[in-house]
């Protein structure tokens, strides 16, 4: 399994994202094919090679005339389905675009129609998202993980006015990712950056086993005196197994509310996707009687599932951890039985035959049906696989890639996501900004680097 692994020492922007990929084997002419396709009028683009604090990296440049209007998210979408991307990167990049709709949705209060982007959706943040989402898909990587993102200190002005770091929308797209403290006066994560990370993630954390075939170094558009302004990016082969991952544990202790209200709770929570969700019997303080809810999700949706928690409980405080997670490969499967066909999943680890097990619900139905004990419909159907099984050579190991987020956020408010500010706002100017994203820290708000916005990282 391909993954790429994005050392985040100054923080994370579109255009030092795509400079990484680029640098360590993608293929610049597939993504200036790629973002021509895309039709917008008068773009050039330029990977220059520049020095921060001595160490060579890759800078993108975007030129394009100046610009004044804004985008509608509908804009976008239609953008992206009339181009001449291929299906992966335009499923890629609709996804990180989608991220940021949503987060800008949450944090201006309005429905997902009616987003419009500022920053991001200027051309050169387009640029950005869909160079990088060309980009990833060329290398082949499956997976993609990240060190905790810095996101900077101080306050940055964007269309909406001064923020500070991280702005709002920034801010719920890194809801439920590891964050760092890097002691810089910038905006070192922009809009654009943290919507990468949260739509392309399988996970955060030190860097996973692998064997490194290549290394991309991406440059911010500030010249830092004390530290290279560089994204890293590591592209190999994973040193585990596919049927490996990381996951999200969320738990709180409960001692004073009905036991409705935590069954209600855990109904929420899988109505929103959660992996797993359970409780244990515990004795808290002067050992009164109480309840942990523990909740398993992915890393990525760690956020909309504390807001439930904490809405429905009124629970004080959630901790969280990252666990590693073995898993055996699954497929669905049917059996046929005297009374019809069953339904149930096949589980299987790798080279060895896999094993079936039968939908409850599956035979509870030919239970109720046929009047007879539902152990009697289990056995029968177990039976019936044993009598024709699925050998180890008729299975395949399917390809892991990082999870895409539908579920029903009717709930969990949430929007958990990727509110991208779209800071991108500021168009005007010249964005020439040597794609300058300046932010890449200290940008603005990866909108458009540069463009305007001071932060210029």
């Amino acid at each position: 399994m391909r993954i790429a692994y994005f050392e985040c020492a100054t923080g994370l922007a579109g255009d030092m994202t795509l400079s990484a990929l680029v640098d360590a084997g993608a293929s610049w002419d597939a993504v200036t094919a790629g973002v021509a396709s895309l039709g917008l009028p008068g773009v050039s683009l330029a990977l220059l090679e520049v020095h921060r604090c001595g160490f060579r990296a890759k800078h993108l440049s975007v030129r394009h005339p100046e610009q004044h209007a804004h985008r509608h998210y509908s804009d976008i979408v239609e953008l992206l389905d009339n181009s001449g991307l291929a299906p992966r990167p335009r499923e890629l990049a609709h996804r990180i675009f989608r991220a940021i709709a949503e987060a800008e949705a949450m944090v201006h209060g309005m429905p997902l129609e009616q987003v419009h982007f500022h920053e991001v959706g200027a051309i050169d943040s387009i640029v950005d998202i869909v160079g990088v989402a060309i980009a990833f898909s060329d290398l082949g990587v499956d997976q993609a993980w990240f060190n905790a993102i810095p996101t900077g200190r101080g306050s940055v002005k964007i269309d909406h006015g001064i923020c500070a770091v991280p702005t709002p929308a920034t801010a719920e797209l890194l809801k439920g990712i590891p964050l760092a403290d890097v002691p810089v006066e910038f905006e070192l994560t922009t809009p654009t950056g943290a919507a990468i990370a949260k739509a392309l993630s399988q996970g955060f954390g030190p860097q996973p086993p692998m064997t490194v075939d290549a290394i991309g170094c991406g440059a911010g558009t500030k010249d830092f005196r004390d530290r290279p302004n560089i994204l890293r990016v590591f592209v190999g082969e994973a040193a585990v197994e596919a049927d490996s991952d990381v996951v999200t544990l969320l738990e709180t202790n409960l001692d004073d509310i009905p036991a409705e209200v935590i069954g209600y709770t855990t109904e929420r929570l899988f109505a929103a996707g959660a992996l797993d969700v359970y409780t244990t019997a515990i004795a808290m303080k002067k050992q009164r009687p109480g309840v942990m809810l523990s909740v398993l999700c992915s890393l990525q949706t760690a956020g909309e599932f504390e807001s439930i928690v904490f809405e429905e409980t009124g629970t004080l405080g959630i901790r969280r951890q990252s666990i590693e997670r073995v898993k055996q490969f699954r497929r669905p499967h049917q059996v046929s039985t005297p009374w019809g066909s069953v339904a149930g999943k096949l589980a299987w680890r790798k080279g060895r035959a896999p094993r079936f097990t039968p939908e409850y619900e599956a035979c509870a139905a030919i239970a109720r049906q046929q009047q007879v004990p539902l152990w009697e419909v289990y056995l029968w159907t177990v039976a019936a696989y044993d009598a024709n099984p699925v050998s180890a050579e008729d299975v395949a190991e399917p390809v892991v890639t990082p999870p895409v987020k539908t579920r029903d956020r009717s709930h969990s408010h949430d929007h958990s996501h990727d509110h991208s500010h779209s800071h991108d706002h500021s168009h005007s100017h010249d964005h020439d900004h040597s794609h300058d994203h300046s932010h890449d820290h200290g940008n603005s708000h990866d909108h458009g680097n540069d463009r305007g916005h001071s932060h210029d990282h």
